[in-house]
C-alpha cells in the first residue's frame, strides 16, 4: 500500500467531526466507512447532506443526518444566482450547527452538498478536508481544493488536481463497506477446465440498458465448450428484466436476474468475472475483493470520470476497459476469451485486480483527520513514494515531495 500507516493507538482524545457529502451512494458510502472507523474509536460524527442522502441505506444507526440547502450549478448561468443563494442559506446553517458541534474537522466527500459546510469551515477556521473517490478531481472538490486543509485521495494519478497542493495531498484509497472487505482475505473461488464460470453482471441506475442489450448476445457468442459453463447473475431495470430474461432463455444459458439484490457482496465473493460500470465505489470494492473485471465507464459521467477510474486496474492486468462506442457482443466475446481462456488466466487477473486495492482506506483517513484535529498520534501517514500525483491537466505531472510526518 503506497500510504503506509502503523498501527493505530487510540489516543483517548474523544473529538467531533463533521462529514458532509452528496445524496449519491459513491459519495455516501466512504462517509459511512469514516463515520464508523471514527465512531469505534470513540468519536462524534454528525453528517450534512440532502435529503437523498440523510435516507440512504446504509447509513449507520449512530449517525445524525442534516439537511441543508445545497444550490446547484449547471450550464445555465441564469440559474447560477439560486444557486449562489442555496449555498450561502446552508453556509449560514451550518455555522450555527458548528457553534453547538464544535466540530474539530469538517470532511466533505464531493457532490454539491457539501459545499455549504465546508464553505463555513473555511469561514469559521475549523480544519478541513475533502476525500476525492475518483481518478479525476470533482467538480465541488476542484473549487475548495486551494481552500481546505487537506486533499485524500483513491488513486496515485488524479486528473484535475492542481500540482501546486501536491503538498497537502495524500493517497489513503476509498473506504468499502466492511462486508466487502471482510472478503479480502479469503481465496479466488476455485475454477477448473470444466466447472462453473459465475459471471456477476451490474450496471448502476443510469448504465443497465446498454448492459442487458449487450451482455446475454456477447455470453452466447462465447465458444461452446465456454458458454455451456456459464452461470450469470444480472441486475437489470425493472423494465428491462422480461427482455433480458428471454434473451438468455433464448441463448439457454443459466442467469438469475433481478433489480437489486441485498447480498451483493456474497454474489461478488462467488464470481469469477465481474461486467459492469467503473464507478468509484464498484472500483474500490472489485479490487478490495480481487475480482477480474469487464469495465464499460459510463460515457456522460463529469470530466470522463469512470474511463480514468479503469487506468489502475487495467495497468495491472486486472481488468480490461471497453468503451460503450465500442461495446458490442463481439467484442466483449473476445475480450472475456482474453481474460478467461483458461483458469489460471483468470486466477492472475484477479492477482492484479487485489493488488490495487487498499484494504486500510477507512483507517488511514481516520488518522488524516484525527492528526488534522490537534490528536496527538503515535500513527505516522507518509507522503512521498507512491502518493498521488497532482495534475494540472492530463499532461501535466509531478513527482510527489519526500516523506513528510503529520
Amino acid at each position: 500500500m503506497n500510504a503506509e500507516v502503523k498501527q493505530h493507538v487510540p489516543s483517548g482524545a474523544s473529538r467531533h467531526f463533521v462529514l458532509a457529502a452528496g445524496g449519491t451512494g459513491g459519495h455516501l458510502i466512504p462517509a459511512f466507512a469514516l463515520a464508523t472507523e471514527l465512531h469505534a474509536r470513540g468519536h462524534h460524527v454528525a453528517l450534512i447532506t440532502d435529503e437523498r442522502g440523510a435516507n440512504i441505506p446504509g447509513k449507520p444507526e449512530f449517525l445524525t443526518a442534516h439537511v441543508l440547502p445545497a444550490g446547484r450549478f449547471g450550464k445555465n448561468p441564469l440559474r447560477w444566482i439560486g444557486g449562489v443563494r442555496a449555498v450561502l442559506e446552508g453556509r449560514n446553517m451550518a455555522l450555527r450547527l458548528f457553534e453547538s458541534f464544535e466540530p474539530a474537522a469538517v470532511i466533505g466527500f464531493g457532490g454539491y452538498p457539501a459545499m455549504p459546510a465546508l464553505l463555513a469551515a473555511t469561514s469559521a477556521k475549523i480544519p478541513s478536508l475533502v476525500h476525492e473517490q475518483n481518478a479525476v478531481l470533482g467538480r465541488v472538490n476542484r473549487i475548495l481544493a486551494g481552500r481546505v486543509d487537506g486533499i485524500a485521495t483513491s488513486y496515485p494519478t488524479v486528473d484535475r488536481l492542481k500540482r501546486k497542493y501536491a503538498d497537502k495531498t495524500h493517497l489513503v484509497g476509498n473506504p468499502v463497506r466492511e462486508e466487502v472487505l471482510a472478503l479480502r482475505d479469503k481465496d479466488f473461488p476455485t475454477l477448473t477446465e470444466e466447472g462453473l464460470l459465475r459471471v456477476l453482471v451490474t450496471g448502476g441506475s443510469q448504465g443497465a440498458s446498454v448492459l442487458s442489450e449487450v451482455v446475454p448476445d456477447g455470453l452466447a457468442m462465447l465458444p461452446p465448450a465456454l458458454r455451456l459453463r456459464l452461470q450469470v447473475t444480472q441486475q437489470c431495470r425493472s423494465e428491462d428484466v422480461d427482455a433480458v430474461r428471454e434473451r438468455y432463455a433464448t441463448h439457454d444459458i443459466p442467469a438469475e436476474l433481478g433489480t437489486y439484490f441485498e447480498d451483493m457482496h456474497e454474489r461478488l465473493a462467488d464470481a469469477h468475472l465481474f461486467i459492469g460500470r467503473a464507478g468509484a465505489s464498484t472500483i474500490a470494492e472489485l479490487t478490495a475483493v480481487g475480482r477480474p473485471a469487464i469495465l464499460v465507464p459510463l460515457p456522460i459521467a463529469t470530466d470522463d470520470h469512470q474511463a480514468s477510474n479503469t487506468g489502475e486496474m487495467v495497468k495491472a492486468g486486472g481488468a480490461r476497459m471497453i468503451r460503450q462506442t465500442g461495446f458490442t457482443p463481439k467484442e466483449l466475446a473476445k475480450q472475456i476469451q482474453a481474460l478467461a481462456q483458461n483458469p489460471a488466466s483468470l486466477s492472475n487477473a484477479a492477482h492484479g485486480a487485489w493488488n490495487c486495492g487498499r484494504p486500510k482506506a477507512a483507517q488511514d483517513l481516520a488518522d488524516l483527520v484525527e492528526s488534522m484535529s490537534g490528536i496527538d498520534l503515535m500513527d505516522v501517514i507518509r507522503v512521498g513514494e507512491g502518493a498521488p500525483k497532482a495534475t494540472a491537466s492530463a499532461t501535466q505531472t509531478q513527482t510527489a515531495p519526500k516523506d513528510t510526518q503529520l
